[in-house]
């Protein structure tokens, strides 16, 4: 049955100092910020595992390889329109996305609008389609050091008409 797909993707990456902090495709100012061989955009790179996934298409790292020189600190967004395009070529469509993204600092509340509004437009949802919550591990483990950073995103997906 291809009515209805549900994906779900995560994505961790290590916090540096001095690196620009990009979430969901919006700059956060922050002293760290994720390391990767794109510009390291975990929301947007747990959303696109999930799409991935639900659409039967594997995952980030077959389409888009961090030994690819053409990924080399790509805008994480333009990944997401990639993406998008590929789920689209299958037949489908995005109903709804809900993330959460995990870490200690900074406070992201303050761009979650931004965030939605970035997300809904290359998905060609309204921003009311579009969960991003955050949330601390309660200064334990590798998130908790800030160490790291961690997002999870799940994603309902129907056949088009």
């Amino acid at each position: 049955m291809k009515a209805i797909r549900t994906g779900l993707g995560v994505d961790f990456h290590q916090l540096q100092e001095g690196t620009p902090f990009m979430l969901g495709g919006v700059h956060i100012p922050h002293h760290k910020g994720a390391t990767g061989h794109s510009d390291a955009d975990v929301l947007l790179h747990a959303v696109c595992d999930a799409l991935l996934g639900a659409a039967g298409l594997e995952d980030i790292g077959t389409h888009f390889p961090d030994h690819d020189p053409a990924y080399r600190n790509i805008d994480s967004k333009i990944l997401l329109e990639k993406t998008i395009g590929l789920v689209r070529a299958q037949g489908y469509r995005v109903i709804n996305l809900d993330t959460t993204v995990c870490l200690q600092q900074p406070k992201i509340k303050p761009f979650v609008p931004e965030m939605k509004k970035t997300i809904a437009a290359i998905l060609a949802l309204e921003e009311t389609a579009v969960g991003i919550k955050a949330t601390t591990t309660e200064q334990m483990g590798f998130v908790g050091r800030e160490e790291g950073v961690m997002a999870f995103a799940s994603v309902l997906l129907c056949a088009e008409d």
